[in-house]
C-alpha cells in the first residue's frame, strides 16, 4: 500500500497494507454457489430489504487484511426507513461511537464541519433544521457559532431543554429526528476525549457539494480541524477523507502524519466537477495530489470491477461505502476482489457475519485440531474462469 502509520501508532493496526489483528482475518468459501448468491443480492435497492439476520457460510481458507468501519458510528439514521435498526441510536454521536466500539471494528467514520467561531463539530447535513411556532427554520451549520449548534437536540446539562431537531429526507420530507437512544450533538475534541481510544477515526471533511470554495477558505477550515487532531489524536489511528477535490490534496500538503483518501460516488452520480464523476478521475487526482487511497460508493466499484486492479497498481488503498455494504455476501465479494475494507451501517450484524470468517479454524466440530497458521492456509477455491465470470456479471446487476 501507499502509506505508513506514524511512528507512535498502536501495534494492532499498521497502515502499510492495512494489516489487521489476526482475530479479524478473513476465511472465504470453497465453492461458486455462495459467490453467485453474492452477485444477485447486490440488486438491493434500499435498506428496508436488508435481511434481519444476515449470514455468510463458514469456509476453509484465509486471506489477510480487511478493514471494518462503522458509518457515522453504529450506523446512519434513515428516518424514513421502516427498518428500526436505522433509528436505533443517534448517528455521529459519542453514544453511537462507543456503541460501535463494543464490536470488532477498526474505525468509526464521521462527518466534521467547522462552526463560524472555528470549532470543528460532528454533523453530517449541510443544514440544521428546527421548528418554532409551527414554522420550519433551517440554517447552514457553518453559519452557526458553537453555542447555538449545541443548543439543538438533547442537552447534557440537567434540566436544560434544547431546540427541536428535524431532518429533511432525500425525497423532501421533513421529519422529527427521533431515535430509540438519543444523544447530544458533539465536537471533534469531545470525540477524541470520550470515545474508546482503541478505535480509529475516519474523519470525513464535509463541504457543500456544489459550492465553489476559495483556497483560503478551505485552508482555514482544514487548519481548524488539524489543530484539534494534532493536540488530541495521541496514538489513535486516523484516516482523513473528503469529497472535495481541492481539499483532499490541500490536506495532504498541510500534514503528513495521517493518510488522506478521496471520496467519490464512483460514477453513480454526475457532478459539474469531472474529478468527482468516475473512479478513473479519482485515481488521477490521488496520484497528482499524493493521496493514499480512495473511498468509493460500492456500486461504482461493482459496475467497473477492473478499476480495482488499476487502483492497486497505482499503490492506492480502496475502501467502499453504500447500502450494499449492509449485505454480508456483497461485503465478502469485495474481499475476493481485493478491496481493503468497507464502511457499514449494520455494525453488529456485519461484524457478526464477518467474525465467522475470521475465527482461526483451530478445531473441527468433533474436536480434532487443524494444523497450520492462517498465513499457511490456501485462498478460496475459485478458478480464474469463475472469478472472471463473476466480475463480468456484477456490472450488469448494478446498473439500476
Amino acid at each position: 500500500m501507499a502509506f505508513k502509520a506514524p511512528p507512535d501508532s498502536p501495534p494492532h493496526l499498521c497502515f502499510t497494507g492495512f494489516t489487521i489483528p489476526k482475530a479479524r482475518r478473513f476465511r472465504g468459501p470453497t465453492g461458486l454457489t455462495m459467490a453467485l448468491k453474492a452477485v444477485h443480492v447486490t440488486d438491493v435497492p434500499n435498506l428496508d430489504q436488508v435481511p434481519v439476520n444476515p449470514s455468510i457460510p463458514r469456509a476453509a481458507a484465509a486471506a489477510r487484511g480487511f478493514v471494518l468501519v462503522g458509518h457515522r458510528g453504529k450506523g446512519m439514521n434513515a428516518l424514513g426507513s421502516t427498518d428500526r435498526r436505522m433509528r436505533a441510536v443517534k448517528e455521529n454521536s459519542l453514544l453511537s461511537f462507543n456503541r460501535a466500539a463494543l464490536f470488532p471494528i477498526d474505525f468509526v467514520e464521521f462527518d466534521v464541519q467547522v462552526t463560524k467561531d472555528d470549532v470543528p463539530i460532528i454533523f453530517h447535513d449541510d443544514k440544521i433544521l428546527t421548528e418554532d411556532a409551527g414554522k420550519i427554520l433551517e440554517k447552514h451549520v457553518t453559519d452557526l457559532y458553537l453555542e447555538e449548534f449545541l443548543s439543538y437536540g438533547p442537552q447534557r446539562e440537567p434540566g436544560k431543554v434544547g431546540k427541536s431537531l428535524l431532518r429533511r429526507t432525500k425525497d423532501g420530507r421533513v421529519l422529527s429526528w427521533k431515535v430509540e437512544d438519543d444523544d447530544s450533538l458533539c465536537t471533534l475534541q469531545e470525540a477524541f476525549e470520550k470515545v474508546d481510544s482503541r478505535l480509529g477515526f475516519n474523519i470525513e471533511l464535509k463541504f457543500v457539494d456544489h459550492a465553489v470554495y476559495q483556497l483560503e477558505d478551505l485552508t482555514h477550515a482544514l487548519e481548524a480541524v488539524l489543530k484539534v487532531v494534532h493536540k488530541h489524536a495521541n496514538c489513535r489511528p486516523i484516516i482523513f477523507s473528503t469529497f472535495q477535490p481541492d481539499a483532499a490534496p490541500l490536506l495532504r500538503k498541510l500534514q503528513s502524519a495521517h493518510p488522506v483518501f478521496f471520496l467519490t460516488n464512483g460514477g453513480t452520480e454526475t457532478f459539474d466537477d469531472v474529478r468527482r464523476n468516475s473512479l478513473d478521475e479519482a485515481i488521477k487526482l490521488c496520484l497528482e495530489g499524493g493521496l493514499q487511497g480512495i473511498v468509493s460508493e460500492v456500486r461504482g466499484v461493482f459496475r467497473t470491477p477492473s478499476t480495482v486492479s488499476r487502483i492497486k497498481e497505482s499503490n492506492l488503498s480502496l475502501l467502499t461505502y453504500g447500502q450494499l455494504n449492509n449485505v454480508p455476501e456483497a461485503v465478502y465479494m469485495q474481499h475476493l476482489m481485493g478491496i481493503d475494507g468497507v464502511i457499514v451501517d449494520l455494525v453488529d450484524e456485519i461484524t457478526d457475519a464477518v467474525s465467522d470468517l475470521t475465527k482461526p479454524a483451530s478445531a473441527h466440530e468433533g474436536g480434532e485440531s487443524i494444523s497450520g497458521s492462517l498465513e499457511q492456509r490456501q485462498r478460496p477455491n475459485f478458478s480464474q474462469q469463475e472469478l472472471s465470470f463473476l466480475l463480468k456479471l456484477i456490472p450488469e446487476l448494478v446498473q439500476h
